[in-house]
């Protein structure tokens, strides 16, 4: 049952909303403009709000529902063994999402399936983090960069301020920290190169 969930979960978080909702609406594959990723981010840049939107939200659900399999299984809610559950869902929802089975493994960074998986297990440090990615994003305007320090203040938040005990959860903190920055390595190159692009707050995107 758990094998059976564990699949369900990588097939969820491999819909790959961005590049399905470019090509069936806009006839474009976001992965071809922009950064080249098929994430929110690059969806808002490449093809404005009115595809962003629905990009950012169906990601995040993409995660909250593979955690939410847990519920399917024989675990009790609460032992150690429906979080080790919740957890393995979340990684296979994420590693669905970087490497889709259905957009040629080609997928995004998975800043917004993270949001979705951990909203779900660990809210308060969730929400301690996703604090520090609105505040770091007014005051530079770049995602990427946004994403990472929110991505490093997590474990820190989790483990220091919180003062998680759970070994298991103090590794996947770290895990989702460490990824956030390997899928931002092309993204730090342009950040140290001054190249990264800032996105336009509070203003419609225009597109011609």
């Amino acid at each position: 049952m758990v094998t059976v969930l564990i699949v369900i979960a990588y097939l969820l978080g491999s819909i790959p909303t961005a590049v399905w909702i470019g090509k069936t609406f806009y006839g474009i594959d976001v992965r071809e403009f922009g950064s080249g990723n098929a994430g929110a981010t690059n969806t808002f840049r490449v093809l404005g709000r009115k595809a962003g939107i629905p990009v950012l939200v169906i990601d995040i659900v993409k995660g909250t529902t593979a955690v939410a399999l847990s519920y399917l299984s024989a675990f009790e809610y609460g032992t150690s063994e429906f979080v080790n559950l919740q957890l393995g869902l979340g990684v296979a929802a994420l590693i669905g999402h970087i490497f889709p089975v259905f957009a040629g493994f080609r997928g995004g960074k998975g800043v917004a399936t993270i949001l979705g998986i951990v909203i779900c297990i660990l809210p308060v440090s969730c929400c301690l983090s996703l604090s520090v990615f609105l505040i770091v994003l007014l005051s530079c305007r770049i995602v990427s960069l946004s994403s990472m320090i929110a991505g490093l203040s997590f474990p820190i938040f989790l483990n220091l301020v919180l003062k998680n005990t759970d070994p298991i959860l103090m590794v996947f903190s770290i895990v989702v920290a460490l990824m956030l920055i390997i899928t931002h390595r092309k993204n730090i190159v342009r950040l140290l190169n001054k190249q990264e692009s800032k996105i336009q707050l509070f203003t419609a995107k225009n597109k011609s």
